[in-house]
This record gives structure tokens, sequence and C-alpha cells, in this order.
């Protein structure tokens, strides 16, 4: 099939080099002329594991090519998906700006019947808005569809993701629509993964309330990890005694600096805003959200216990907001460090890929290439993010660096009781 992919960011390159890999023939539209550029002379502009060779095999191949003419992309894709932004708006709310203005696109120059792929994270309705959208701009009555397609790309993990889905979610209220969409992935159907074909509006709910369910369960182990603090008790004890239950399961029950990143933070805050628009409580999304944003600043509560913050060097470990991502949207080690910096703290910084990306947003951080140099002489450590890396360095070798033995686990990467026999004034989440 021939695909236009809109938006070239983690999902729309994602989705497009993955379908490329297919046998599919994609073209990835973008208005960013600097990000195609970079795309055609074969550079990713995120860094994503695994993402590369199969970018370069389909290049190569001519299955995958870049664009910033937007007509031409429009007229070539049978099935258009619009993977671009929807960041929170003012009053938190998804703005869907860049949707509508794909939208316009699409009405000014759709010439034969496509079918239109809301796969950006949008609120319930869109896909009504995109139609009506796209019925404004059309200059003659050409017929299309709307259809609902969620991601469920992990960042860090999506090639994967995207190859091994866990589910296919398809809204649409057309056949027409529903045989296509069902045709394009019916590869990877084969691999055992369902296709739930549901109604439109199911379908947009679907993709909020699985990142929301997700977060509430983050949220309510940094909750308890308070209270294991105050009693004695460890939270990875109860963590896993709770995900022996077979009703509950282990994934997302680990306390630490809370979440971050693109989805998380901007889809809980937009479900509130949905929520309290069709005039229903959000109580308890508002308490997830609010132990989330708090939870970030525990590594400095924590230092300030131990350690005079004002002219001390602190060394952070991990700037992205997840292992194996560049990303920092959200990320705790970046408010961490900004807190850190307005009590008059010293930074030094190492992570193995988000240090680029870290460079934009913070100023006055020294940044290291190896973790071992990043520590020498400080105050203390925090780790930030769970980069395997971290698991396995030579701890004795990080207690003579430092200048002074603090460990802020804010991931409890390590053992609790084999960092206090080494000497560490070592502090962890929920330990």
């Amino acid at each position: 099939m021939k695909l236009t992919i809109v938006g070239t960011g983690y999902v729309g390159l994602v989705t497009g080099v993955g379908f490329a890999n297919l046998g599919n023939d994609v073209i990835c539209l973008d208005v960013d002329r600097g990000k195609i550029a970079m795309l055609e002379s074969g550079e990713l502009p995120i860094y994503e594991p695994g993402l590369s060779e199969i970018f370069e095999r389909n290049v190569a191949a001519g299955r995958l090519k870049f664009t910033t003419d937007v007509m031409q992309a429009i007229d070539d894709g049978e099935i258009i998906f619009i993977c671009v932004g929807t960041p929170p708006g003012t009053s938190q709310a998804a703005d869907l700006t860049a949707v509508e203005e794909t939208a316009a696109a699409i009405g000014r120059y759709i010439k034969g019947y496509k079918v239109i792929v809301n796969k950006s994270t949008v609120p319930v309705g869109t896909a009504e808005k995109v139609r009506a959208v796209i019925r404004q701009h059309q200059q003659n009555d050409v017929p299309f569809d709307v259809v609902s397609n969620p991601e469920f790309l992990r960042e860090g993990a999506a090639v994967k993701d995207f190859e091994n889905p866990d589910r296919i979610i398809l809204g649409t209220d057309s056949k027409r629509s529903e045989e296509i969409m069902t045709s394009l992935y019916r590869a990877l159907a084969r691999t055992g993964r369902p296709i739930m074909i549901t109604d439109i509006k199911s379908a947009e709910i679907i993709k909020y309330a699985s990142n929301a369910m997700l977060a509430t369960r983050i949220s309510f182990m940094n909750q308890l990890a308070h209270l294991c603090e105050a009693t004695g008790a460890d939270i990875q004890s109860v963590s896993k005694g709770i995900g022996l239950d077979g009703r509950i399961g282990s994934r997302f029950l680990h306390a630490g600096l809370g979440y971050g990143g693109s989805c998380f933070p901007k889809d809980v805050k937009a479900l509130i805003a949905t929520l309290k628009e069709f005039g229903c409580e959000a109580d308890l999304l508002e308490a997830v959200d609010r132990v989330n944003e708090q939870q970030k600043f525990l590594a400095i509560e924590k230092l300030e216990k131990t350690l005079s913050i004002q002219n001390s060097t602190v060394a952070i470990w991990g700037l992205s907001f997840k292992p194996k991502t560049d990303d920092i949207r959200e990320a705790p080690a970046i408010k961490i460090i900004e807190a850190l910096q307005e009590k008059g703290a010293n930074i030094h910084a190492y992570d193995p890929v988000a240090i680029p990306n870290a460079k934009k947003f913070l100023k006055e951080v020294r940044y290291f290439s190896n973790p071992y140099e990043a520590i020498r002489d400080c105050d203390a450590l925090i780790v930030a993010t769970e980069w395997d890396e971290f698991r396995n360095l030579d701890m004795r070798a990080v207690k003579v660096l430092l200048k002074r033995p603090i460990l802020i686990d804010g991931r409890n990467v390590y053992d609790s009781g084999e960092m206090r026999e080494q000497g560490f004034t070592y502090l962890g989440i929920g330990r």
C-alpha cells in the first residue's frame, strides 16, 4: 500500500519506518525542513534502539522517502496517518492545532478516496473535528473516512512494540475503511496479536485510559513508598508481594522519582480536562498527577537531610525520563537539576545518550562522557534514570571518587544493604 505519514517525531518516524519494513511504500511529511533534510541525509533526529538499521534498509530499498511537499504527499497516500504533536494547551487539554492544520491541508489537496488515520493521541471527539475540518476545506465533494488507530509505542522499545503489538485498536464507522486498515495490519496480526474493531470514540478513549491506568499504578506505589519509609518496610518487597497476585501483575509497580516523558504527564492532564469538559469528576486522576509532581522533588528532600545544598556539587546519573531513549520531556532529572541550581548547587551530569538534548534546556551544567568522571569530588550522587550500565559499575570506586559517600538512589537500582555495608549514606525510595 501507499502510505503518507504526517509528522516525523517518535510516533511518526517509527510508524513510517515500521510500515516500510513490512513492504509498503511510505512517504513521511513534515513542515520542518531541517528535520527532513537530516532524514534525507540518512541521519535520525531521535535515538531509538533498532530503528537505525531498518531505517537505512528501507531508504536503500526505495520504500521510505521524506518530503515537505504537502500537496504531493497527500495526493500519493492511499492511507494518511496523522502523527503530529498534541502538547498541553493553557487549560492542560490537548492542543489540536497541528491536527486541525493537517486536516485542513488534506481537505484542500484530496482528489480521491482516502483513509485518514488519527494516530496522534487525541481526546474523544477529535475524529469528528477532523472530518468537519476536511469537509470545510474541500473544493469538491471527495469521499474519505476517518479512523482512530491509537499508538502504544514505548520509547526505548518502540520498534519492538510496532512489530509485536499487544493489540491493534481500530476505531471506525465504515466497512470500507475497516477492510483497508485490517489488510494493512494483516502482517502484524499473523503474529497472533489481536485486531480489535470498535467505534471511533471508544478507540479515542482507550489510548488515554491506558496511559492513565499505568500512571495510576506508578503514583499508587510512590505514595505507598512514603508509608514504607515511615514504618521501616521495603517497597520492593511490597511491590513483589502485590505483583504476584494474578489479578494485579507486576508491571508498573515500581516506586521512584515519578513518571515523565511525552505521554503520561500530558495524557493524564488531558484526560482530566476531558472529564471536566463533559461534567465528570476527575479527583482520582488529579491525585495521580499531584502525587507524581511531588515525587520528582523527593530526591532533593532526601538530600537536604544529609547535606547543605548551597555551594555543594551534586552529580546526576541519567537525564532522560527513562532508559533507552534520549527524550528529556518531563524528565524528573531536569526538574531536580533546576531545583538544585535554585538552591545554589553546582551540577555534574552524565547520561549515555541524552546530553545533547539536555544542553538545549539546562544552563551552567558540567557534562561528562563517563559516569566515574561525573562524580569525581562531588558531595553527593543522585541516580535519576535506571540505565542498565549503572547496575554493574564498581561502586567501591564510586565511593572513593565521591567527596562524600552520599547516594540518592531515585530508581532503587542498588541493594540497600550492600551499599550501606560499603559505607554509603544510602537513601532509596520507600526503603
